[in-house]
């Protein structure tokens, strides 16, 4: 009987998605995911609900919506502060 043989076969994950032209919209998503779980995790850790989290950001319950929807990428950098200052934590970004 044949022995599979075992290792990688075709390309990586990441090299399907590039291929496939959306490598970069796959990431931002992950990112924001991430993040969004992050923020509601602080939330809950607080018990607190989306209102009085949106009246310590000073901003509408919508835009904390926005900001906790993983498939909304165009949440602003001031924004993301703004959370992460409500909710006692500091946003870090770096470029690797």
């Amino acid at each position: 009987m044949a022995q599979k043989q075992q290792g990688k076969i075709g390309s990586s994950f990441d090299g399907f998605l590039a291929e496939e032209g959306i490598l970069a919209t796959c990431e931002e998503q992950a990112v924001k995911q991430i993040l969004a779980d992050q923020i509601k995790a602080a939330m809950e850790k607080e018990s607190l609900t989306r209102s009085a989290m949106a009246q310590r950001m000073q901003t509408s319950r919508r835009a904390l919506d926005r900001l906790l929807d993983p498939a909304n990428t165009g949440v602003t950098l001031h924004t993301m502060q703004r959370a992460a200052a409500a909710i006692g934590r500091q946003l870090r970004l770096e470029l690797i």
